[in-house]
């Protein structure tokens, strides 16, 4: 049996991925994929490369999801199922990359500056 493994990154968020010819069951973090992603949203941001492949239903997937928030670990989960399914068929690329699931969304939190209260937001300028 073939196991595809790939990794996707998204804000401080990175997700393991297995992919393996099954009927279509998603296990994040050995829970249900609607016990771990309860947002609707969410779930659909996830099985986005499997609706535009046609390939929904045709594989289980176990992800190992650490850091970040349920938002970043659903975008990490997103690139790292395409870079698995472009290990399973390299024709696939043209189409994933088309709809922008193969770039890495690099937007990183910006560290905070001292002598401010947040990273960019200053306190109140007073001239006299």
């Amino acid at each position: 049996m073939e196991v595809y493994v790939a990794t996707g990154r998204r804000k401080s968020s990175v997700a393991r991925i297995r992919l393996t010819p099954g009927n279509g069951k998603i296990t994040v973090n050995n829970r249900e994929v609607l016990d771990y992603f309860r947002r609707p949203t969410l779930k659909m941001v996830i099985e986005q490369p499997l609706e535009l492949t046609e390939t929904k239903g045709k594989f289980d997937i176990v992800a190992n999801i650490d850091g970040g928030g349920l938002s970043g670990q659903a975008g990490a989960l997103r690139l790292g199922l395409s870079r698995a399914l472009l290990k399973w068929n390299p024709d696939l690329r043209a189409q994933l990359k088309a709809a922008g699931f193969l770039t890495r969304d690099s937007r990183e939190v910006e560290r905070k500056k001292y002598g401010k209260p947040k990273a960019r937001k200053s306190f109140q300028f007073s001239k006299r």
